[in-house]
Protein backbone atom coordinates (compact mmCIF):
# COMPACT_ATOMS: atom_id res chain seq x y z
CA UNK A 1 0.00 0.00 0.00
CA UNK A 2 1.77 3.28 -0.91
CA UNK A 3 1.53 6.48 1.23
CA UNK A 4 -1.12 8.42 0.71
CA UNK A 5 -0.39 12.35 -0.07
CA UNK A 6 0.98 14.15 2.95
CA UNK A 7 -0.77 17.45 4.42
CA UNK A 8 2.89 17.74 6.32
CA UNK A 9 4.52 21.35 5.05
CA UNK A 10 7.61 20.37 7.43
CA UNK A 11 8.24 16.61 5.84
CA UNK A 12 10.90 15.62 8.70
CA UNK A 13 8.37 12.14 9.87
CA UNK A 14 8.04 11.30 6.52
CA UNK A 15 11.13 11.86 5.77
CA UNK A 16 12.52 9.42 8.54
CA UNK A 17 10.17 6.64 8.01
CA UNK A 18 11.27 3.37 7.92
CA UNK A 19 12.30 1.78 4.13
CA UNK A 20 8.99 0.30 2.95
CA UNK A 21 10.61 -3.16 3.47
CA UNK A 22 11.30 -2.81 6.95
CA UNK A 23 8.03 -2.24 7.74
CA UNK A 24 5.59 -4.88 9.69
CA UNK A 25 2.40 -6.57 7.48
CA UNK A 26 -0.32 -3.91 8.40
CA UNK A 27 -4.00 -5.62 8.32
CA UNK A 28 -6.96 -3.74 8.32
CA UNK A 29 -9.35 -6.88 8.36
CA UNK A 30 -11.89 -5.73 10.30
CA UNK A 31 -14.61 -3.21 8.41
CA UNK A 32 -14.52 -0.37 11.14
CA UNK A 33 -10.95 -0.26 10.08
CA UNK A 34 -11.45 1.33 6.17
CA UNK A 35 -10.27 4.87 7.12
CA UNK A 36 -10.95 7.59 4.74
CA UNK A 37 -7.55 8.79 2.78
CA UNK A 38 -8.09 12.34 4.39
CA UNK A 39 -8.39 11.92 8.45
CA UNK A 40 -7.53 13.81 11.27
CA UNK A 41 -7.67 11.98 14.36
CA UNK A 42 -8.49 14.73 16.87
CA UNK A 43 -11.71 15.99 14.55
CA UNK A 44 -13.16 12.00 14.59
CA UNK A 45 -12.26 12.36 18.56
CA UNK A 46 -13.90 15.95 19.55
CA UNK A 47 -15.36 17.36 16.86
CA UNK A 48 -17.75 14.23 15.46
CA UNK A 49 -18.72 13.79 19.15
CA UNK A 50 -20.20 16.97 19.53
CA UNK A 51 -21.73 16.50 16.59
CA UNK A 52 -22.92 13.09 17.50
CA UNK A 53 -23.66 13.89 21.03
CA UNK A 54 -23.86 17.13 21.66
CA UNK A 55 -22.14 20.09 23.25
CA UNK A 56 -23.48 19.98 26.72
CA UNK A 57 -21.94 16.33 27.17
CA UNK A 58 -19.38 16.01 30.04
CA UNK A 59 -15.78 14.82 28.26
CA UNK A 60 -12.75 15.87 30.53
CA UNK A 61 -12.34 16.37 34.21
CA UNK A 62 -9.92 16.79 36.91
CA UNK A 63 -10.70 16.53 40.86
CA UNK A 64 -11.29 20.42 40.79
CA UNK A 65 -12.44 21.29 36.98
CA UNK A 66 -14.76 19.77 34.32
CA UNK A 67 -15.40 20.53 30.84
CA UNK A 68 -18.00 19.38 28.76
CA UNK A 69 -17.16 18.16 24.76
CA UNK A 70 -18.38 21.92 23.97
CA UNK A 71 -15.81 23.43 25.91
CA UNK A 72 -12.87 20.71 25.54
CA UNK A 73 -13.87 21.41 21.41
CA UNK A 74 -13.23 25.46 21.76
CA UNK A 75 -10.25 25.08 24.02
CA UNK A 76 -8.52 22.29 21.72
CA UNK A 77 -9.70 24.47 18.33
CA UNK A 78 -8.02 27.71 20.22
CA UNK A 79 -4.86 25.79 21.19
CA UNK A 80 -4.44 25.09 17.37
CA UNK A 81 -5.35 28.91 16.74
CA UNK A 82 -2.47 29.87 18.51
CA UNK A 83 -0.05 27.63 17.34
CA UNK A 84 -0.52 28.66 13.98
CA UNK A 85 -0.33 31.99 14.75
CA UNK A 86 3.07 31.25 16.57
CA UNK A 87 4.13 29.70 13.12
CA UNK A 88 3.85 26.16 13.51
CA UNK A 89 3.15 24.52 10.19
CA UNK A 90 1.64 21.39 9.53
CA UNK A 91 4.20 18.60 10.07
CA UNK A 92 6.20 20.52 12.84
CA UNK A 93 7.11 18.56 16.42
CA UNK A 94 5.47 20.18 19.44
CA UNK A 95 6.64 18.99 22.87
CA UNK A 96 4.22 18.58 25.22
CA UNK A 97 5.06 18.83 29.06
CA UNK A 98 3.10 17.95 32.14
CA UNK A 99 0.99 16.09 34.18
CA UNK A 100 -2.45 14.91 33.08
CA UNK A 101 -5.06 17.30 33.26
CA UNK A 102 -7.87 18.61 30.98
CA UNK A 103 -5.21 21.42 29.47
CA UNK A 104 -2.82 18.82 28.59
CA UNK A 105 -5.53 16.76 26.49
CA UNK A 106 -6.75 20.13 24.80
CA UNK A 107 -3.15 20.80 23.87
CA UNK A 108 -2.84 17.53 22.37
CA UNK A 109 -5.95 18.11 20.44
CA UNK A 110 -4.91 20.90 19.80
CA UNK A 111 -1.57 19.81 18.07
CA UNK A 112 -3.00 17.38 16.09
CA UNK A 113 -5.93 19.83 14.65
CA UNK A 114 -3.11 21.90 13.34
CA UNK A 115 -1.83 19.66 11.44
CA UNK A 116 1.38 19.34 14.12
CA UNK A 117 2.62 15.96 15.36
CA UNK A 118 2.41 15.93 18.96
CA UNK A 119 5.26 14.85 21.72
CA UNK A 120 4.28 14.16 24.91
CA UNK A 121 6.65 13.90 27.02
CA UNK A 122 6.23 12.99 31.46
CA UNK A 123 7.29 15.92 33.86
CA UNK A 124 9.32 13.72 35.32
CA UNK A 125 11.65 13.42 32.83
CA UNK A 126 15.33 15.35 33.47
CA UNK A 127 17.20 17.43 31.20
CA UNK A 128 19.76 15.38 30.15
CA UNK A 129 16.32 12.36 29.30
CA UNK A 130 14.85 15.45 27.87
CA UNK A 131 17.78 16.46 25.49
CA UNK A 132 17.75 12.42 23.59
CA UNK A 133 14.29 13.14 22.91
CA UNK A 134 14.97 16.84 21.14
CA UNK A 135 17.81 15.26 19.73
CA UNK A 136 15.77 12.67 18.03
CA UNK A 137 12.32 14.55 16.83
CA UNK A 138 13.49 18.38 16.49
CA UNK A 139 10.61 20.02 17.90
CA UNK A 140 10.37 23.93 17.18
CA UNK A 141 7.93 24.63 20.33
CA UNK A 142 7.31 23.20 23.92
CA UNK A 143 4.09 23.56 25.33
CA UNK A 144 4.37 23.08 29.26
CA UNK A 145 2.74 22.73 32.68
CA UNK A 146 3.56 26.27 34.15
CA UNK A 147 5.31 24.07 37.00
CA UNK A 148 7.85 22.05 34.68
CA UNK A 149 9.71 24.99 32.83
CA UNK A 150 12.98 24.41 34.80
CA UNK A 151 13.99 21.37 32.68
CA UNK A 152 13.36 23.11 29.23
CA UNK A 153 14.97 25.89 29.71
CA UNK A 154 18.74 25.35 27.99
CA UNK A 155 16.93 23.74 24.54
CA UNK A 156 16.50 27.32 22.70
CA UNK A 157 13.15 26.82 21.43
CA UNK A 158 10.20 28.45 22.70
CA UNK A 159 8.33 27.22 25.56
CA UNK A 160 4.49 28.23 26.11
CA UNK A 161 3.14 27.70 29.78
CA UNK A 162 -0.11 26.87 30.53
CA UNK A 163 -2.31 26.33 33.79
CA UNK A 164 -1.20 29.99 35.83
CA UNK A 165 -2.70 33.57 36.00
CA UNK A 166 0.15 35.24 34.04
CA UNK A 167 -1.01 37.10 31.00
CA UNK A 168 0.85 35.40 28.85
CA UNK A 169 -0.15 31.95 29.98
CA UNK A 170 -1.83 29.58 27.16
CA UNK A 171 -5.32 30.00 28.61
CA UNK A 172 -4.92 33.44 28.18
CA UNK A 173 -3.35 33.67 25.01
CA UNK A 174 -6.13 31.36 23.75
CA UNK A 175 -9.10 33.79 24.81
CA UNK A 176 -7.97 35.80 21.87
CA UNK A 177 -8.35 32.99 19.69
CA UNK A 178 -11.66 31.94 18.07
CA UNK A 179 -13.69 29.18 19.31
CA UNK A 180 -13.75 27.71 15.98
CA UNK A 181 -10.77 26.26 13.76
CA UNK A 182 -10.84 24.83 9.97
CA UNK A 183 -8.81 21.37 11.37
CA UNK A 184 -6.14 20.53 8.96
CA UNK A 185 -7.26 18.05 6.45
CA UNK A 186 -4.53 15.73 7.37
CA UNK A 187 -3.57 11.89 5.52
CA UNK A 188 -4.46 9.04 7.50
CA UNK A 189 -1.24 7.90 6.98
CA UNK A 190 0.55 11.30 8.60
CA UNK A 191 2.32 10.85 11.54
CA UNK A 192 0.19 11.73 14.57
CA UNK A 193 2.50 11.48 17.43
CA UNK A 194 5.91 10.32 18.44
CA UNK A 195 5.88 8.36 21.39
CA UNK A 196 9.48 7.33 22.86
CA UNK A 197 10.18 4.36 24.37
CA UNK A 198 13.48 3.40 26.07
CA UNK A 199 15.31 0.64 24.03
CA UNK A 200 17.61 -2.05 25.98
CA UNK A 201 20.81 0.04 25.21
CA UNK A 202 19.52 3.12 26.85
CA UNK A 203 19.43 5.23 23.86
CA UNK A 204 15.63 6.10 23.62
CA UNK A 205 13.28 4.92 20.05
CA UNK A 206 10.79 7.32 19.07
CA UNK A 207 7.77 5.24 17.47
CA UNK A 208 5.45 6.63 14.59
CA UNK A 209 1.89 6.54 14.42
CA UNK A 210 -0.46 7.82 12.49
CA UNK A 211 -3.53 9.75 12.51
CA UNK A 212 -5.42 6.13 11.75
CA UNK A 213 -3.79 4.34 14.40
CA UNK A 214 -4.81 6.48 17.18
CA UNK A 215 -8.70 5.15 15.96
CA UNK A 216 -7.62 1.85 15.18
CA UNK A 217 -6.74 1.01 18.77
CA UNK A 218 -10.13 2.61 19.91
CA UNK A 219 -11.88 0.16 17.44
CA UNK A 220 -10.07 -2.68 18.34
CA UNK A 221 -9.00 -3.26 22.01
CA UNK A 222 -11.15 -0.30 23.23
CA UNK A 223 -14.39 -1.48 21.26
CA UNK A 224 -14.36 -5.17 20.99
CA UNK A 225 -12.67 -6.03 24.99
CA UNK A 226 -13.42 -3.03 26.90
CA UNK A 227 -16.66 -2.10 25.11
CA UNK A 228 -17.07 1.43 27.00
CA UNK A 229 -20.53 2.92 26.95
CA UNK A 230 -21.31 6.35 26.86
CA UNK A 231 -22.36 6.74 30.17
CA UNK A 232 -19.25 5.92 31.32
CA UNK A 233 -16.43 7.80 33.17
CA UNK A 234 -13.15 6.40 33.04
CA UNK A 235 -9.67 6.95 35.06
CA UNK A 236 -6.36 5.78 35.97
CA UNK A 237 -2.53 6.24 36.84
CA UNK A 238 -0.53 5.87 33.35
CA UNK A 239 0.41 9.62 31.91
CA UNK A 240 -0.61 10.67 28.71
CA UNK A 241 3.27 10.26 27.62
CA UNK A 242 2.49 6.69 28.22
CA UNK A 243 0.33 5.12 25.14
CA UNK A 244 -1.34 3.42 27.43
CA UNK A 245 -2.50 6.44 29.12
CA UNK A 246 -2.95 8.31 26.33
CA UNK A 247 -5.10 5.00 24.53
CA UNK A 248 -7.15 4.55 27.61
CA UNK A 249 -7.62 7.84 29.18
CA UNK A 250 -8.21 9.92 26.24
CA UNK A 251 -8.58 8.32 22.95
CA UNK A 252 -10.82 5.64 24.31
CA UNK A 253 -13.30 7.67 26.30
CA UNK A 254 -13.27 10.24 23.58
CA UNK A 255 -14.03 7.67 20.30
CA UNK A 256 -16.76 6.41 22.90
CA UNK A 257 -18.33 9.80 23.67
CA UNK A 258 -17.76 8.98 27.59
CA UNK A 259 -15.88 11.29 30.21
CA UNK A 260 -12.83 10.78 31.46
CA UNK A 261 -11.07 11.73 34.75
CA UNK A 262 -7.42 12.69 34.96
CA UNK A 263 -5.50 12.92 37.83
CA UNK A 264 -1.56 13.87 38.33
CA UNK A 265 -0.87 11.57 41.01
CA UNK A 266 -2.73 8.74 43.11
CA UNK A 267 -1.43 6.28 45.42
CA UNK A 268 -3.35 2.81 44.80
CA UNK A 269 -5.17 4.18 48.35
CA UNK A 270 -6.11 7.56 46.63
CA UNK A 271 -6.61 5.99 43.62
CA UNK A 272 -9.84 3.84 45.47
CA UNK A 273 -10.99 6.89 46.97
CA UNK A 274 -11.29 9.04 43.80
CA UNK A 275 -13.02 6.14 42.06
CA UNK A 276 -15.85 5.76 44.74
CA UNK A 277 -15.80 9.77 45.28
CA UNK A 278 -16.10 10.40 41.53
CA UNK A 279 -18.25 7.54 40.27
CA UNK A 280 -15.37 5.81 38.09
CA UNK A 281 -16.47 3.08 36.28
CA UNK A 282 -13.43 1.92 33.78
CA UNK A 283 -10.31 1.88 35.36
CA UNK A 284 -6.54 1.67 33.84
CA UNK A 285 -3.69 0.86 36.41
CA UNK A 286 -0.96 -1.74 36.82
CA UNK A 287 -1.22 -5.17 38.62
CA UNK A 288 0.32 -3.50 41.77
CA UNK A 289 -1.87 -1.00 42.27
CA UNK A 290 -4.40 -3.34 42.13
CA UNK A 291 -3.08 -5.63 44.01
CA UNK A 292 -2.23 -2.57 46.92
CA UNK A 293 -6.18 -1.51 46.81
CA UNK A 294 -7.33 -5.38 47.20
CA UNK A 295 -5.26 -5.99 50.28
CA UNK A 296 -6.25 -2.96 51.99
CA UNK A 297 -9.53 -1.49 53.93
CA UNK A 298 -10.35 0.32 50.25
CA UNK A 299 -11.07 -2.98 48.62
CA UNK A 300 -14.94 -2.65 48.87
CA UNK A 301 -14.36 0.92 46.92
CA UNK A 302 -13.78 -1.05 43.43
CA UNK A 303 -17.37 -2.79 43.44
CA UNK A 304 -18.62 0.13 41.76
CA UNK A 305 -16.25 -0.71 38.26
CA UNK A 306 -18.08 -1.72 35.63
CA UNK A 307 -14.77 -2.08 34.08
CA UNK A 308 -11.43 -2.55 35.04
CA UNK A 309 -8.24 -2.90 33.02
CA UNK A 310 -4.65 -3.97 34.13
CA UNK A 311 -1.56 -3.61 32.09
CA UNK A 312 2.02 -2.60 31.76
CA UNK A 313 3.24 -5.78 33.56
CA UNK A 314 2.19 -9.44 33.80
CA UNK A 315 -0.69 -9.90 35.82
CA UNK A 316 -0.81 -12.36 38.77
CA UNK A 317 -3.61 -15.20 38.89
CA UNK A 318 -3.36 -14.43 42.57
CA UNK A 319 -3.96 -10.56 41.83
CA UNK A 320 -7.39 -11.33 38.97
CA UNK A 321 -9.53 -14.25 41.69
CA UNK A 322 -8.82 -11.63 44.38
CA UNK A 323 -10.37 -8.76 41.63
CA UNK A 324 -13.18 -11.15 40.63
CA UNK A 325 -14.05 -12.25 44.40
CA UNK A 326 -14.01 -8.83 45.56
CA UNK A 327 -16.19 -7.04 43.08
CA UNK A 328 -18.01 -9.84 40.83
CA UNK A 329 -16.13 -8.75 37.96
CA UNK A 330 -13.08 -10.08 35.83
CA UNK A 331 -10.03 -7.86 35.47
CA UNK A 332 -9.30 -7.27 32.01
CA UNK A 333 -5.50 -8.35 31.56
CA UNK A 334 -3.60 -7.13 28.18
CA UNK A 335 -0.25 -6.66 27.02
CA UNK A 336 0.67 -3.91 24.58
CA UNK A 337 3.55 -1.79 23.76
CA UNK A 338 4.93 1.64 22.23
CA UNK A 339 5.68 0.43 19.03
CA UNK A 340 2.20 -1.34 18.57
CA UNK A 341 0.61 1.81 20.62
CA UNK A 342 -1.79 -0.09 22.71
CA UNK A 343 -2.78 -3.27 23.58
CA UNK A 344 -3.08 -6.15 21.23
CA UNK A 345 -3.51 -9.77 23.14
CA UNK A 346 -6.39 -9.91 25.89
CA UNK A 347 -9.61 -10.76 27.59
CA UNK A 348 -12.29 -9.91 29.37
CA UNK A 349 -15.13 -11.69 31.39
CA UNK A 350 -16.23 -14.72 30.64
CA UNK A 351 -13.18 -15.22 28.04
CA UNK A 352 -10.52 -14.76 31.10
CA UNK A 353 -8.81 -17.01 31.99
CA UNK A 354 -6.43 -16.38 35.57
CA UNK A 355 -2.91 -17.09 34.72
CA UNK A 356 -3.33 -15.99 31.33
CA UNK A 357 -3.22 -12.62 29.14
CA UNK A 358 -5.85 -13.39 26.68
CA UNK A 359 -5.97 -14.49 23.41
CA UNK A 360 -5.15 -11.91 20.00
CA UNK A 361 -7.26 -8.70 19.92
CA UNK A 362 -9.68 -9.05 17.15
CA UNK A 363 -8.00 -7.32 14.30
CA UNK A 364 -4.77 -8.70 15.16
CA UNK A 365 -3.05 -11.74 15.26
CA UNK A 366 -0.23 -13.08 16.96
CA UNK A 367 1.90 -16.35 17.27
CA UNK A 368 4.90 -17.78 19.32
CA UNK A 369 7.90 -18.00 16.87
CA UNK A 370 11.58 -19.52 17.68
CA UNK A 371 14.51 -17.65 17.15
CA UNK A 372 14.72 -18.19 12.90
CA UNK A 373 11.37 -16.94 12.93
CA UNK A 374 9.62 -20.06 12.51
CA UNK A 375 5.95 -20.72 14.10
CA UNK A 376 6.58 -23.19 17.51
CA UNK A 377 3.78 -26.27 18.54
CA UNK A 378 1.42 -24.90 21.25
CA UNK A 379 2.90 -25.26 24.74
CA UNK A 380 6.60 -24.41 23.80
CA UNK A 381 7.88 -21.29 24.84
CA UNK A 382 8.83 -18.88 21.79
CA UNK A 383 8.87 -15.36 20.73
CA UNK A 384 5.44 -13.37 20.95
CA UNK A 385 5.11 -12.37 16.91
CA UNK A 386 2.09 -9.72 16.33
CA UNK A 387 0.52 -8.06 13.27
CA UNK A 388 -2.74 -5.96 12.91
CA UNK A 389 -3.32 -2.38 11.87
CA UNK A 390 -0.91 -0.95 13.82
CA UNK A 391 2.55 -1.72 13.82
CA UNK A 392 6.23 -0.70 14.54
CA UNK A 393 8.27 2.37 12.58
CA UNK A 394 11.21 4.03 14.46
CA UNK A 395 12.24 7.14 13.46
CA UNK A 396 15.72 7.07 11.43
CA UNK A 397 16.63 3.90 13.59
CA UNK A 398 18.56 1.02 12.82
CA UNK A 399 17.10 -0.98 15.76
CA UNK A 400 13.71 -1.21 13.16
CA UNK A 401 15.32 -4.49 11.94
CA UNK A 402 15.32 -6.44 15.46
CA UNK A 403 11.57 -5.67 16.77
CA UNK A 404 10.30 -6.40 12.70
CA UNK A 405 11.09 -9.64 10.91
CA UNK A 406 9.55 -10.71 8.23
CA UNK A 407 6.32 -8.31 8.32
CA UNK A 408 6.24 -9.48 12.29
CA UNK A 409 6.61 -7.40 15.03
CA UNK A 410 8.54 -8.76 17.74
CA UNK A 411 7.77 -7.62 21.11
CA UNK A 412 10.19 -8.73 23.17
CA UNK A 413 8.30 -11.00 25.38
CA UNK A 414 8.54 -14.80 25.86
CA UNK A 415 4.84 -16.66 25.89
CA UNK A 416 3.59 -19.73 25.55
CA UNK A 417 0.28 -20.47 23.25
CA UNK A 418 -2.26 -23.30 24.47
CA UNK A 419 -4.32 -25.01 22.92
CA UNK A 420 -7.30 -22.90 22.78
CA UNK A 421 -5.41 -20.20 21.76
CA UNK A 422 -4.58 -17.88 25.43
CA UNK A 423 -1.34 -16.85 25.62
CA UNK A 424 0.60 -17.59 28.31
CA UNK A 425 3.64 -14.82 29.77
CA UNK A 426 6.36 -16.32 30.72
CA UNK A 427 9.30 -13.41 30.49
CA UNK A 428 10.76 -10.77 29.11
CA UNK A 429 13.20 -11.54 26.19
CA UNK A 430 15.62 -8.91 26.72
CA UNK A 431 17.28 -6.50 29.86
CA UNK A 432 13.88 -4.60 30.14
CA UNK A 433 12.83 -4.12 33.88
CA UNK A 434 9.10 -3.97 34.39
CA UNK A 435 8.23 -2.26 37.43
CA UNK A 436 4.70 -0.83 38.45
CA UNK A 437 3.95 -0.80 34.83
CA UNK A 438 7.09 1.54 34.51
CA UNK A 439 9.21 -0.23 31.56
CA UNK A 440 12.80 0.51 32.30
CA UNK A 441 15.73 -0.04 30.46
CA UNK A 442 18.70 -1.41 32.51
CA UNK A 443 21.82 0.14 30.52
CA UNK A 444 19.75 3.49 31.15
CA UNK A 445 20.39 2.85 34.45
CA UNK A 446 23.99 2.29 34.49
CA UNK A 447 24.53 5.11 32.41
CA UNK A 448 23.77 7.02 34.88
CA UNK A 449 25.80 5.75 37.57
CA UNK A 450 28.73 5.66 36.08
CA UNK A 451 28.78 9.03 36.16
CA UNK A 452 28.64 9.12 39.73
CA UNK A 453 32.98 9.87 40.72
CA UNK A 454 32.90 6.38 43.30
CA UNK A 455 31.36 4.08 40.62
CA UNK A 456 33.96 2.05 38.66
CA UNK A 457 31.57 -0.15 36.88
CA UNK A 458 28.00 -1.30 37.58
CA UNK A 459 25.37 -3.96 36.08
CA UNK A 460 21.73 -3.28 36.71
CA UNK A 461 19.12 -6.43 36.26
CA UNK A 462 15.43 -6.97 37.36
CA UNK A 463 15.22 -8.11 40.92
CA UNK A 464 12.01 -10.10 41.37
CA UNK A 465 9.15 -8.15 44.43
CA UNK A 466 5.86 -9.04 45.51
CA UNK A 467 4.79 -5.46 45.23
CA UNK A 468 6.01 -3.82 42.16
CA UNK A 469 7.03 -7.08 40.27
CA UNK A 470 10.11 -6.34 40.17
CA UNK A 471 12.73 -3.23 40.85
CA UNK A 472 15.89 -2.44 39.50
CA UNK A 473 18.62 -4.23 41.48
CA UNK A 474 22.12 -2.34 40.92
CA UNK A 475 25.45 -4.55 41.29
CA UNK A 476 28.30 -2.02 42.09
CA UNK A 477 32.02 -1.85 41.90
CA UNK A 478 33.25 1.58 43.76
CA UNK A 479 35.94 3.14 42.35
CA UNK A 480 39.20 2.51 45.02
CA UNK A 481 38.75 4.56 48.19
CA UNK A 482 35.11 4.93 47.95
CA UNK A 483 33.75 2.89 51.16
CA UNK A 484 30.78 0.56 51.06
CA UNK A 485 27.56 1.00 53.19
CA UNK A 486 23.91 2.01 54.02
CA UNK A 487 25.25 5.75 53.37
CA UNK A 488 26.73 5.13 50.06
CA UNK A 489 23.85 3.07 48.94
CA UNK A 490 21.40 6.34 49.80
CA UNK A 491 24.20 8.54 47.97
CA UNK A 492 23.92 6.49 44.54
CA UNK A 493 19.75 6.34 44.57
CA UNK A 494 19.45 9.89 45.20
CA UNK A 495 22.49 10.65 43.05
CA UNK A 496 20.22 8.27 40.47
CA UNK A 497 16.80 10.50 41.37
CA UNK A 498 18.79 13.91 40.06
CA UNK A 499 20.05 12.60 36.64
CA UNK A 500 16.85 10.33 35.96
CA UNK A 501 12.81 9.67 36.45
CA UNK A 502 12.61 9.02 39.86
CA UNK A 503 10.98 5.93 39.11
CA UNK A 504 14.16 4.69 37.85
CA UNK A 505 16.27 4.83 40.78
CA UNK A 506 17.84 1.29 42.06
CA UNK A 507 15.99 0.56 45.24
CA UNK A 508 18.40 -2.24 45.74
CA UNK A 509 22.45 -1.43 45.91
CA UNK A 510 24.37 -4.58 46.32
CA UNK A 511 28.33 -3.46 46.43
CA UNK A 512 30.68 -6.48 44.76
CA UNK A 513 34.58 -6.90 44.01
CA UNK A 514 33.95 -7.87 40.65
CA UNK A 515 31.36 -8.36 38.16
CA UNK A 516 31.06 -11.65 36.43
CA UNK A 517 32.33 -12.28 32.56
CA UNK A 518 32.36 -14.43 30.48
CA UNK A 519 35.59 -15.08 28.73
CA UNK A 520 35.26 -12.58 25.98
CA UNK A 521 34.83 -10.08 28.60
CA UNK A 522 30.97 -9.82 28.59
CA UNK A 523 29.04 -9.17 31.87
CA UNK A 524 27.04 -12.36 32.68
CA UNK A 525 23.19 -10.55 33.50
CA UNK A 526 21.89 -13.96 33.90
CA UNK A 527 24.21 -14.73 36.67
CA UNK A 528 23.30 -11.33 38.35
CA UNK A 529 19.49 -12.19 38.12
CA UNK A 530 19.81 -15.40 39.45
CA UNK A 531 21.39 -13.69 42.26
CA UNK A 532 18.67 -11.06 42.68
CA UNK A 533 16.15 -13.89 42.78
CA UNK A 534 17.57 -15.84 45.19
CA UNK A 535 18.17 -12.91 47.66
CA UNK A 536 14.57 -12.39 47.55
CA UNK A 537 13.23 -15.40 48.60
Amino acid sequence: MPLLPSAHVDTFCRDHLPPRAQWPRLRFELPELQYPDRLNAATRLVDDAVRHWGADRRAVSSPTDSWTYGELLARANQVAGELRALGVVPGNRVLLRGPNTPWLAACWLGVLKAGAVAVTTMPMLRAHELTEIVEACAPVLAVCDHRYPDELASFGFPVVAYGSVAADDLAARCQARPATFADMETSADDVAILAFTSGTTGRPKATMHFHRDLLAIADTFSRHVVRPEPADLFCGTPPLGFTFGLGGLLVFPLRAGAATLLIERATPLELADLVADHGVTVLFTAPTAYRAILASDRRPLLRGLRRAVSAGEALPASVATDFHEATGRRLIDGIGSTEMLHVFISAADEDARPGATGRAVPGYHARIVDDQGHPVPDGTPGRLAVQGPTGCRYLADDRQTVFVEDGWNLTGDTYVRDSDGYFHYRARSDDMIVSSGYNIAGPEVEEVLLHHPDVLECAVVAAPDEARGSVVAAYVVLAEGAEAGPAKVTELQDFAKSLAAPYKYPRRVEFVPELPRNPSGKVQRYLLRRRAAESSL
